[in-house]
């Protein structure tokens, strides 16, 4: 199983979610993905993801996390012991997201939401202070990033294999050009189908 954890204010209708949903669905392989609108309380993404993580073994199981999912997909790869794509992940968010206090709205869709101040203390509390058996994680980082520094990304996954990509975004709007490699560390052949 694939579960992807979108970012804050995105959405499974974000591009790399949609991407690895139609390739995988030309791959035969669309039961196997999984990726839920996460709610903007910490607490309780994490309670609906490791629910759906809880249905595969963790040799089964797969989290692909973007900026702040790829912060709880850390937490959860921890937890369950899988293995984890971070994509341009969130290392620090409660610093990062404390500007976003108050109602926001998400970016494919109108409908309004309220990022409180108490989910700023939510997040500290599935902070990985160190990852453990690093081969479990795959950080795809861009030196582009306009949002988060890739330096602090690359430092928090010491001995993880790392993609660094020179340029880029944080949207990661090259992203078709490195799903091959996801999804080959994902333990899915791209190129064979079911």
């Amino acid at each position: 199983m694939i579960l992807y954890l979108h970012g804050f204010r995105s959405s499974p209708q974000s591009f790399k979610a949609r991407l690895i949903a139609q390739r995988l669905q030309a791959l035969g392989r669309g039961a196997d993905y999984q990726c839920p609108q996460l709610p903007s309380s910490p607490q309780e993404a994490i309670a609906l993801t490791a629910r759906i993580a809880a249905q595969a073994s963790p040799d089964e199981l797969t989290l692909i996390g973007s900026s702040l999912g790829g912060y709880y997909a850390t937490w959860l790869a921890e937890q369950f012991g899988c293995r984890a794509v971070l994509l341009n992940p969130a290392v620090k968010p409660p610093r990062d997201l404390e500007q976003y206090i108050g109602v926001t709205t998400a970016y494919h869709s109108d409908q309004p939401f309220e990022f409180k101040r108490e989910y700023l203390d939510q997040l500290t509390r599935f902070a990985v202070a160190r990852i453990t058996r690093p081969q479990r994680y795959f950080l795809i980082a861009a030196t582009g990033d306009e949002l988060l520094d890739w330096r602090e990304m690359a430092a928090h996954y010491p001995a993880a294999r790392q993609r660094i990509i020179e340029g880029s975004d944080h949207g990661l709007s090259d992203f078709s050009e490195h799903l091959d490699e996801v999804l080959s560390f994902c333990g899915i052949a791209p190129g064979a189908s079911r």
